[in-house]
């Protein structure tokens, strides 16, 4: 018998049911990696993640006789109003046990939505584009790295036979660091180590503030126009210095400067999914040891991950942008192999980037996974 009810989220215990619930619902599903609570907690946590400050945000969960079987979010970011369109509406952590409970949850979403003058319904953003971003169609078989979301192979066609279609491809590719880099790559690092104009740097941690500005600075001009971005927050922008600065390193995460100023860079960063897929979304108590002697105290690198990478606009349309890329990927890549690293994930690349896919393709690297970001009319 059949009695789904969905439910706003409206305490902590149902905040924490919220965030567990994927525990159980992939609990068959050998590729998945439960996130660290206490991590998603913060995601969530209006007083800790700035993107609650130009937000309006509603959580639900699904019920079926009691058990929880699905949750959505729905979300109204000002920001990205200012910049894409005065009615649009996001929907994100999405997860559903049927496509009864899908259209449930989405319909909840939107008619919230549409309570609030939105005219379109898009996602999933978990929460903006600036987290965790769209919802996987391809590639099932591997687990997610780090920050990356997974999901079922039904999720697709249940919300499309909702209605919603697809905006945009975010494709994420596969680098095995031990085959090397084609000679065409080789060269072209090389002339760019040549150019008297271009230098390459580690960052100084001594001045962390400074290069994350830097940093900032630097991916507010190169991703300007692509679709779907909003510009960090001063706010922001010291949320993510402050959340990055555990795992940032300075060999692999590297400043290209032309004539002294900074135009690029890149972040490499571990992926930790694979030192926590065995703790269950659980650190404290015990885990802690374990993640300290795997990730602090062994001091091997091993799967990687290149979360954020940017050329400024200038740039990117001439031989020096790319020889740039090139060069800080062929550093970054040293470092960490020289630390144990074997296999790298670069991305989320959008679709219509085909300037930097034909980069990475160029550099060996391979389409591995591919999420939707899918969007519908609703006034």
């Amino acid at each position: 018998m059949t009695n789904l009810k969905i439910r706003p989220v409206e305490t902590k215990a149902d905040l924490k049911a919220f965030i567990r619930m994927t525990k159980d619902h992939y609990k068959a599903d050998p590729n998945w990696v439960q996130p660290l609570t206490f991590l998603k907690l913060e995601d969530l946590d209006p007083k800790k993640n700035p993107f609650f400050d130009n937000a309006e945000v509603q959580l639900w969960l699904a019920e079926n006789n009691g058990q929880i079987v699905g949750r959505i979010s729905a979300q109204i970011d000002k920001l990205a109003q200012d910049k894409w369109g005065p009615d649009l509406g996001y929907f994100g952590l999405f997860e559903a046990d049927s496509e009864a409970t899908a259209h449930a949850l989405l319909q909840t979403a939107e008619d919230w939505l549409r309570d609030r003058g939105m005219k379109t319904i898009q996602g999933p953003w978990s929460l903006s584009p600036k987290e965790e971003c769209g919802m996987l169609i391809d590639g099932f078989d591997t687990p997610p790295c780090f920050l990356m979301p997974h999901g079922k192979p039904e999720y697709k066609d249940w919300v499309e036979s909702y209605g919603l279609a697809k905006a945009h491809d975010l494709i994420a590719y596969q680098l095995d660091l031990l085959k090397g880099f084609p000679e065409k790559m080789k060269r072209i690092v090389a002339a760019a180590k040549r150019n008297k104009r271009v230098i390459l740097r580690e960052m100084d941690m001594s001045n962390y503030d400074r290069d994350i500005g830097y940093i900032i600075d630097i991916v507010s001009d190169a991703w300007a126009n692509n679709w779907g971005f909003t510009p960090f927050t001063q706010d922001e922008g010291k949320h993510l210095a402050t959340s990055l600065k555990f795992i940032l390193k300075p060999h692999r995460t590297v400043i290209c400067e032309y004539d002294g100023e900074p135009v690029a860079f890149m972040v490499t960063i571990p992926d930790l999914n694979d030192d926590i897929k065995d703790f269950g979304g659980s650190l404290f108590p015990f885990n802690v040891f374990k993640f300290l002697s795997r990730r602090v105290l062994s001091k091997k690198e091993g799967r990687m991950r290149v979360p954020l990478m940017g050329v400024k606009q200038a740039f990117q349309r001439r031989p020096v942008g790319a020889a740039m890329a090139m060069w800080m990927i062929d550093y970054s890549t040293d470092q960490v192999m020289e630390r144990g690293a074997y296999w790298g994930e670069l991305g989320w690349i959008l679709d219509e980037n085909e300037g930097m896919r034909s980069i990475l393709v160029d550099i060996g690297c391979e389409e591995y996974k591919t999420y939707g970001i899918f969007e519908k009319t609703i006034a």
